[in-house]
């Protein structure tokens, strides 16, 4: 199960016996296939890999431009496909079988080409325990934590508890949230006030993602070992209520998600969990669309949010080109739009005070790195103090993960104003 899907040998792998089934399922056959039916499926095959590269792409609203391989194995699939439909009549049975093999195959490697690119499902039992909903480690209910806490010494680790957050504001359409509690909430009758980082992941994924694929728990888990149970209490947010419904956490057609994240939420954790009001001991963390969120949320909200982490976001929410933005998140509404863009919201709000951020990108990302500084200069000039911090990685979690591991303990430096957390 803890094969990895990412690098190694298990990848190369299926690649090369992908390619050596379609050989085979292509055969060499007669000379009229050689000839003439072989170079028309050839032909057609590669034009039906550059049609989903551009405009099967667009289509799909895939902004990031994904690795060649993806392609050709989507070729591969298709040509296999149509091996097996226009040979069919020549064909042996086994030659069949192996065309549908080939296919088969071939769509597991582009399928894997994507997750290689992302870094969504790092193994293969990551991707059994997301399709099977196992729990995630830690995980216990709401009540389990309830009757946990009152602990007369630091337990040795904190809780992951699942939650139903009420869309009171926002009616906001969402799934389960997730809530990790340090070891010191369980500790003693009387509920420590503890400060909150709210974590939002990318365009297609959950609110699991920060948990599998950020190490987030295992982090909190980690600083809270080191400072006598005591971290901030951490909240898995749903920004997008499906797997791809892309809301780039605004109000708009697709859903009042700001609402959900800087209204719904934040009501929620300060009540359930006697989480602090303060809005200088609460945060917003994001990879990617999650990113953009975490700073546009934070100036938008500075009353909610006084600290971000922007990890690989964008300058401003979109979702494919320009008209397609006004379009999918505004319904149309210019005025909308602007109103969500992180630079024309600083620039109408004036001077912030006490807001601080990290804006984290990748050494492969030269986009991501010119719009964080362009953001953190635009910040500047508004009383936003910000850092711009590019280590080696490029735009999936296996550098997201590390990324915020290395920000974490500033963050939490952030939030311990203005009260002794650990009082």
């Amino acid at each position: 199960m803890e094969v990895s899907l990412l690098r190694g040998w298990f990848p190369v792998t299926v690649q090369v016996v992908a390619a050596v089934v379609l050989l085979v399922a292509v055969g060499w056959r007669d000379r009229r296939w050689r000839l003439r039916v072989l170079p028309v499926l050839v032909v057609v095959t590669v034009g039906l890999a550059l049609l989903a590269a551009y405009p099967g792409a667009q289509a799909v609203r895939q902004v990031d431009p994904v690795p060649f391989a993806v392609w050709f194995w989507l070729g591969a699939a298709a040509g296999a496909l149509l091996v097996l439909v226009v040979g069919w009549r020549t064909a042996r049975w086994w030659r069949r079988g192996m065309a549908v093999l080939a296919a088969a195959l071939a769509a597991f490697a582009c399928a894997n080409g994507i997750n290689q690119f992302v870094g969504y499902y790092p193994t293969i039992g990551a991707v059994i325990d997301d399709w099977t909903h196992a729990p995630l480690p830690g995980q216990t209910s709401l009540k389990g934590a309830v009757k946990a806490a009152g602990a007369a010494s630091v337990p040795a680790a904190g809780k992951l508890v699942e939650v139903t957050i009420p869309a009171t504001y926002s009616h906001f359409v969402h799934r389960h949230e997730l809530v990790y509690l340090p070891p010191r909430w369980f500790v003693g009758h009387r509920r420590p006030v503890l400060p909150v980082v709210e974590l939002i992941g990318g365009q297609r994924g959950g609110p699991g993602d920060w948990v599998r694929l950020g190490n987030a728990v295992q982090l909190a888990d980690g600083y809270a070992h080191d400072h006598g149970g005591y971290a901030p209490i951490l909240v898995f947010a749903d920004p997008t209520g499906t797997f791809s419904n892309d809301t780039e956490c605004v109000n708009g057609p697709r859903g009042n998600a700001a609402d959900h994240l800087a209204r719904d939420i934040p009501a929620y954790v300060e009540k359930t969990f006697g989480a602090s009001r303060d809005p200088r001991q609460w945060a917003i963390a994001g990879f990617s669309m999650g990113g953009t969120c975490a700073l546009d949320l934070t100036v938008q909200y500075p009353e909610v949010f006084k600290h971000f982490v922007d990890i690989s976001g964008d300058l401003v929410p979109y979702t494919g080109t320009p008209a397609q933005t006004l379009h999918d998140l505004y319904g149309g509404n210019v005025a909308a739009q602007h109103a969500n863009e992180a630079i024309l919201v600083m620039r109408a709000h004036g001077p912030y005070t006490g807001v601080t951020g990290q804006f984290l990108t990748s050494a492969d990302e030269v986009r991501h790195q010119n719009e964080a500084q362009e953001l953190s200069r635009a910040g500047a000039k508004v009383g936003i103090h910000s850092l711009v911090v590019i280590t080696p990685g490029a735009h999936t979690w296996q550098f997201a993960a590390p990324a915020f591991a290395t920000a974490f303990p500033w963050l939490v430096t952030q939030l311990t104003h203005p009260a002794n957390p650990h009082g």
